[in-house]
């Protein structure tokens, strides 16, 4: 079977990443930088041979990838496989909450204890085997091609601990910045990573941030866990 490229993209900014406000499954929209974000992603990838987007059906997500879809010139797919670890209980509490209300529970999350699950929402096991299943079905849709997967910081860390090899409990040592660029291949042996966390989009002040506003739809490296 042909290899699969992907371009794995978390969302762009939100309000709630700036507090360090738990999202989960929580529809959050991105912010004035997420869009901006968002926009210097789309910009960055107008020459890449995309065959397909999927994206988290979540409005961060959605909406980032429809900057991606318009300078493209196709539609997104939604993907509910790609939405963000639940969180349950957790969710719309900021770290600082989580530890002061909840300590307990608090621990076992930082610890990456895999069968944790707030309560209401998933464990690391549960978001694994999701994510890992939802990202080799769409690869193995498209052999030979190169695919875009929108979705959370959660999800591009199961990425790329897939395409590492390592443990769901070793500490996380690799950023998940919002918009960043993230590249791995797919066979039916598995992923493997080919770069990440490329954001010299974001710092590149010779893009041009208008070059596509006004035809999208507007939308309303921190504590490694504010992935979440």
């Amino acid at each position: 079977m042909e290899t699969t490229r992907i371009i794995a993209i978390r969302h762009g900014e939100t309000t709630w990443n700036v507090d360090t406000r738990i999202q989960g499954h929580l529809d959050i929209p991105l912010n004035e930088t997420g869009r901006k974000q968002a926009e210097r992603m789309a910009l960055a990838l107008a020459d890449e041979p995309i065959s397909a987007i999927y994206a988290s059906d979540l409005t961060r997500a959605w909406e980032t990838a429809q900057y991606l879809a318009r300078i493209q010139g196709m539609e997104v797919t939604r993907e509910e496989g790609l939405r963000e670890r639940g969180f349950g209980d957790f969710e719309g509490k900021t770290f600082a909450e989580i530890e002061a209300l909840l300590p307990d529970q608090s621990l076992r999350w930082r610890k990456r204890d895999p069968e944790f699950a707030p309560a209401g929402g998933e464990s690391l096991i549960a978001l694994r085997s999701r994510v890992v299943a939802t990202a080799e079905r769409l690869a193995a849709a498209h052999p030979g091609e190169l695919i875009a997967l929108v979705g959370h910081g959660g999800v591009m860390d199961v990425l790329y601990r897939a395409a590492t090899r390592l443990d769901i409990q070793a500490p996380r040592t690799w950023q998940l910045g919002n918009a960043a660029i993230n590249r791995l291949l797919w066979t039916p042996e598995g992923f493997t990573l080919v770069g990440w966390a490329d954001t010299q989009h974001l710092d590149d002040g010779t893009l041009d941030d208008s070059a596509i506003s006004g035809t999208l739809p507007d939308g309303p490296a921190r504590d490694p866990l504010s992935a979440e």
